[in-house]
């Protein structure tokens, strides 16, 4: 067994998952045991859209968030560690910063990686729980930044696109008042639906059977619709949602306040601001592929980093004095 730690550094938040991967691991056939789950909202993508550099305070919350991530590291004696950034790092013309910033704290570079290897990370660590549902599968990874959509099977992916349309974007681009305007509904619902126009052109999103969402807009859409009283991950994996229960429940969070929404027993306080634009864009993607509900999975792109670095030389960086 070998003990890695994978860090994901999105727009809206940072996780880290340390976890032992089987001997010789990799890609989605490899199994993992979980040790610990971690995630901050620390928003590094603030602003991005607007002015395409990461702000100071942006990145001084994520740089804190990763030094007690190290910390932890450390304690849990990860050999391996592999830090992925993705789209707000992408799209910011100061990313240097962070990379000098993570290397300072982690020992190791992080990897601004391109969409596509965002995709097929993502769809590497939620395969391997989906035993039994029909193919193909689209796979929608719903970020802050960017939604990434992937094709796939048990063989692999077949087709992917990374399109730049997620919850942070979105809101800061469109949603100003509380609640939102419907001609700023309407101007999200335009925007994602020009980038699905695009993205149709390299995935055919109507082919799929089933529909997989990951990361945060989809597990809280779920976990609204299921009316939990307090947010659940063991309960919301591969939870089913219909699409009118996602349907209403994007409906219902539109209608809301920013306090309405910040007191539901679900919601992250990260969430608050971005998860009505989220469940818009996730509503347009169940309406867009014609499929009847979607399966919420809370394992993602962190499953799929932690996946490569089991018995694979060279993805990711070793664990030494420099990780503090």
């Amino acid at each position: 067994m070998t003990r890695v730690a994978a860090i994901d550094c999105g727009t809206n938040s940072i996780r880290l998952l340390v976890a032992e991967v089987d001997e010789g691991a990799g890609g989605s056939g490899g199994r993992l045991h979980e040790l610990t789950r971690r995630m901050e909202i620390v928003r590094l993508g603030a602003g991005v859209d607007r002015t395409g550099e990461l702000a100071p305070d942006a990145l001084a919350r994520t740089l804190a968030a990763l030094r007690d991530y190290a910390d932890e590291i450390g304690r849990l004696g990860a050999s391996r560690v592999r830090m992925v950034a993705t789209s707000a790092t992408r799209d910011a013309r100061n990313r240097a910063d962070l990379v000098d910033g993570v290397r300072a704290i982690l020992g190791v570079d992080p990897e601004v990686i391109s969409g596509d290897e965002e995709a097929a990370l993502s769809f590497a660590g939620a395969i391997g729980d989906l035993d039994g549902v029909s193919t193909p599968i689209l796979l929608a990874d719903i970020g802050g930044g960017s939604t990434e959509l992937v094709l796939g099977d048990a063989g692999g992916v077949r087709e992917s696109i990374s399109v730049n349309v997620g919850c942070v974007r979105m809101a800061e681009r469109h949603l100003h008042d509380d609640p939102p305007t419907p001609a700023q509904v309407a101007a999200i619902v335009a925007d994602v639906n020009a980038a699905f126009d695009q993205a149709e052109r390299i995935v055919p999103i109507t082919t799929a059977t089933t529909l997989v969402g990951v990361a945060g807009t989809v597990t809280t859409v779920a976990a609204l619709a299921a009316d939990l009283p307090a947010y659940d991950a063991d309960r919301i994996h591969l939870m089913v949602t219909s699409a009118q229960d996602v349907a209403a429940v994007t409906a219902r969070l539109l209608a809301m306040t920013h306090a309405e929404r910040a007191a539901l027993p679900v919601m992250h306080p990260g969430r608050v601001d971005v998860i009505a634009a989220g469940a818009l864009v996730l509503r347009t993607l169940v309406e867009r592929s014609g499929t009847t509900a979607v399966i919420a999975s809370e394992r993602d792109i962190l499953d799929g980093i932690a996946l490569s670095l089991g018995g694979v030389v060279g993805s990711g960086g070793v664990v030494g004095s420099g990780a503090r």
